[in-house]
């Protein structure tokens, strides 16, 4: 009981140094919840779960195509601890390429099965690792699995972020081919919607990997051509642009901004850690 009240007076003083509009938390309206993009002709593609090895190859592809992708981070997933030295460069690396970095919460939980106290102190340590790393503080939170209810919408809500979940699932977490994938993202072009916003995992070796990086065996890379088509990523950035869509970030989708404020990155300190801090829920 102490502990959790204790959370939120720190939890609010912090917010409070930082937005001198935040007022009570409790009293925001709930969060809006996208799943389309509103700006015709543009195609959000947004990548969940990391940040993980394959980053780099996701956003190789996305800047060599005029691109840009949003990034929806979790505290301590698929490459461990957030504050890990390689682990920050990721996230640093994604937002100084200019792609949108947001929260996929700290831990991954089922958030329908969190009380206010737990979803509030899960959203807030990766914003504040977010804030710590990048200088800037998320404006939108996709929630794991899509899952939310009328809790989850005030919690968003009172921290002055948009819930975004999508219109189109690439499914390459649920055990289909790279080329099931792949005819999905081809069928969605042919089928033309006013704009799409997507939903891949850049933890996933066939979503990311464009097969030019130097992490396969010079057998493989002498052979590039024939697998690199069998890569999601690249497919579905070729097939969208193909039929005219641009593919921008989530805020810029939505006209809308990435962050509620930025400033400088922090220093590295004893606080970079996930020391008692919850681990993954899956």
């Amino acid at each position: 009981m102490f502990k959790s009240l204790f959370t939120l007076l720190s939890l609010a003083v912090a917010l409070a140094s930082a937005f001198p509009f935040q007022g009570n938390l409790t009293h925001r309206a709930p969060a809006q919840v996208i799943t389309k993009c509103t700006v015709p002709n543009t195609a959000a593609l947004t990548f969940d779960d990391g940040p993980y090895v394959y980053l780099y190859d996701v956003s190789k592809a996305l800047i060599a195509a005029g691109a840009k992708g949003t990034f929806f981070f979790n505290g301590n997933n698929f490459g461990g601890c957030i504050y890990n030295e390689d682990q920050a460069k990721r996230v640093k690396y994604a937002f100084d390429k200019g792609h949108q970095v947001a929260s996929h919460t700290w831990s991954h939980a089922h958030l329908n099965a969190l009380n206010w106290d737990q979803a509030h102190h899960d959203f807030w340590l990766i914003e504040e690792a977010l804030m710590k790393i990048t200088g800037a503080y998320p404006a939108f939170v996709r929630p794991p699995y899509g899952e939310f209810n009328d809790n989850i919408r005030e919690v968003a809500g009172a921290r002055g972020q948009t819930i975004v979940n999508w219109d189109f699932d690439s499914g390459d977490t649920w055990g289909i081919s790279t080329a099931e994938s792949n005819q999905r993202y081809t069928d969605l072009a042919k089928s033309r919607p006013s704009t799409v916003l997507t939903l891949n995992h850049d933890v996933h070796q066939q979503t990311a990997w464009n097969l030019t990086t130097s992490y396969l065996p010079p057998l493989l890379t002498a052979r590039r051509s024939p697998f690199y088509s069998q890569v999601i990523v690249p497919h579905a950035i070729k097939t969208l642009q193909e039929a005219g869509y641009r593919l921008v970030t989530v805020a810029e989708c939505l006209g809308m901004q990435p962050y509620q404020w930025t400033a400088a990155p922090q220093a590295r300190d004893a606080t970079w850690t996930c020391e008692d801090k919850p681990v993954i829920r899956n």
